[in-house]
This record gives structure tokens, C-alpha cells and sequence, in this order.
């Protein structure tokens, strides 16, 4: 499958780097005016950026031969743009404005295959409000990547009524293919990601602001606690292990002794405990647990926990 991506910025080049280590010739174009100087300044910075970060991940044993990954990347400068015609899927990676992503998608309908699949890097405009700036808005969707694209595994798909499923199954196929672990979410602010872990820092900053803990403190008990239960288990999943009769009671106490609107338990937790449906410990929750091995799911947690607490104390050794 040919491969590309508009902008040759900071996403642009982890996606390619993501690419080309999975083995994928990919080419990076860039579609700003520039001078002849200014363009060999900028492919100079690019390359020797990207060759820096594929030699980095060489020197830490995540990649073996870091000139053959870097031997798939080709970088287009504008007047090259026309070689975007041959793409079959192409990642818009341009400045995060309306008016950057409206030019380079209506340089992409002109340049690119009706058929070619488009997909918006953004990580604030939503797919919907991107649809009137396509002529083939079947082949639109979100693809959200975590920096840096090259190592976080994730990638967040975003889609509107009108994508076609044939889009959608081919670009999550060519992700999952290159390694990436693909979820799927309505166009929604934040993605799943951005989302929670805007909640999550802003709390955090709030707790050294109020002086309830130094950014130290915070740190350590992140990555040792909070961290290394998420990199264990989901955060709904969680809900449904430990009780959602747990949340519901955590809730209503920080509610009231922190803040209302930032703690108060949503509709459908307060729902299930009506219910009584308390997750795996009466056997519904979010999840349904009847019928599962109880031990050997309660197991599997512990392994994946274990796991999680080896690797951070290889690195903390």
C-alpha cells in the first residue's frame, strides 16, 4: 500500500518514522511555499531529526538497523506534490487551524485518488466539522496519534456518519498491520485519550497549586500507583474490579469536600448502584462477568499487574 502524509512537521515525521520501521516506504510531503533554500533547510533538519530518533531507538535495542527504516522515507518538497496521486492512504498533518487544514485539503482533492483514503491528524477539530472541506467525504476519518507516533502504540479513529466501513476497516487493518493498537470513538472533543488525561493533569496541577503534594510527590505516585494500574488494566474495567460501589462512594465524598462539578458521579454510575449491578463482585457491571472463570480472570489482572511493576523496577534499577 502507498503511503503519505501533508505537513512535515512534528507528527508528520513520527508517522512516517511509525511507517518505516514496520518496514513501509512512505513518503512525507511538504506543502508550504518555500524557497529553494528554505526547503533545503528544512529537509536537512527533518532527515537528520528523523535519523536521530531511529539511532536513538538503535541504542536502546528497540531497532536494529536504523539506516534500512531510514531508507523507506522520502521527503517531497511542493513542486514533488503531484506523487501524492499514487497514495492510497494519505495523513494530513498540517498546523492545527481550520484555515491550514481547508488549503491542504483542497490541495489534497486535486492531487490525490478519489479513492484514496484521507485521514486528519488532529487532536482538536472534530471529523465532522472537517467534512465540508472534502470532495469524497466516505473516505474521511480521524487518525489522533500519541506523541511520539514512532513508540506509543495507540492510535485513536475518529469517524463521522458518512464514512464508508470499507475506509475504516482498511485503515485500522493498515495500522494494526504496522503494530499500532487501534480503538474506535464518535467525533467527540478530546478523543478517549486527550480526554481523560486532560482531566487527570489539571487535577494534578491544581493538587501542587493548593500545596496538597510537591510535583515530585505527584510524579512518583503517578507512575507507581495511578500509571501502573492503567498500564495494567482499563479504566472501566477498573471500575468493575475493584466495585463500582467504590467510585460511587469516592465520588460523592470528594464532591463534597473538593469540588461538585468535577467529582460527582455520572448518571450511569449512580444507575448501577441502583441496580446493585456493582461489577465483578455481583457478576454485571459496566462488563458482564456471568458465566467467566472468576479465578482465572482475577489471575490474568495480577499477571498484568506484575508485568507492569517488573518493567518499572528494571528501569527504576
Amino acid at each position: 500500500m502507498k503511503l503519505a502524509a501533508v505537513g512535515a512537521g512534528r507528527m508528520g515525521r513520527g508517522i512516517a518514522l511509525a511507517f518505516a520501521r514496520a518496514g513501509h516506504d512512505f513518503s512525507l510531503a511538504d506543502f508550504k511555499k518555500r524557497s529553494a533554500e528554505e526547503w533545503a533547510s528544512l529537509e536537512t533538519e527533518a532527515l537528520a531529526e528523523m535519523r536521530a530518533s531511529l539511532d536513538m531507538l538503535a541504542e536502546l535495542g528497540a531497532l536494529s538497523d536504523p539506516a534500512a527504516a531510514m531508507a523507506h522515507i522520502r521527503l517531497l518538497p511542493q513542486s514533488e506534490a503531484a506523487i501524492l496521486a499514487g497514495a492510497e492512504v494519505v495523513f494530513e498533518a498540517v498546523p492545527e487551524t481550520v484555515e491550514a487544514k481547508r488549503d491542504a485539503f483542497a490541495r489534497l482533492c486535486a492531487l490525490a485518488s478519489p479513492q484514496a483514503i484521507l485521514a486528519s491528524t488532529t487532536s482538536t477539530i472534530l471529523v465532522t466539522d472537517l467534512v465540508p472541506l472534502v470532495a469524497h467525504p466516505e473516505r474521511l476519518l480521524n487518525a489522533h496519534w500519541l506523541n511520539p507516533a514512532y513508540v506509543i502504540p495507540l492510535v485513536e479513529l475518529s469517524a463521522h456518519a458518512g464514512t464508508s466501513k470499507a475506509a475504516i476497516a482498511a485503515i485500522k487493518a493498515l495500522l494494526e498491520g504496522a503494530g499500532k493498537v487501534v480503538v474506535l470513538c464518535g467525533p467527540t472533543p478530546g478523543y478517549i485519550v486527550p480526554r481523560l488525561q486532560a482531566l487527570v493533569m489539571n487535577e494534578a496541577a491544581r493538587m501542587v497549586e493548593e500545596g496538597a503534594a510537591s510535583a515530585e510527590e505527584i510524579d512518583t505516585a503517578t507512575r507507581y500507583g495511578l500509571g501502573l494500574r492503567f498500564s495494567a488494566i482499563g479504566v472501566i474495567e477498573f471500575i468493575d474490579y475493584g466495585g463500582n460501589d467504590i467510585l460511587y462512594y469516592a465520588s460523592r465524598y470528594l464532591a463534597e469536600r473538593v469540588s461538585r462539578e468535577r467529582y460527582a458521579p455520572p448518571e450511569n454510575v449512580q444507575r448501577l448502584m441502583r441496580e446493585g449491578n456493582l461489577g465483578l463482585k455481583t457478576g454485571r457491571g459496566f462488563y458482564d462477568y456471568r458465566g467467566r472463570d472468576g479465578r482465572a480472570y482475577r489471575r490474568d489482572v495480577l499477571a498484568r499487574t506484575l508485568a507492569a511493576a517488573a518493567l518499572l523496577k528494571r528501569k527504576k534499577d
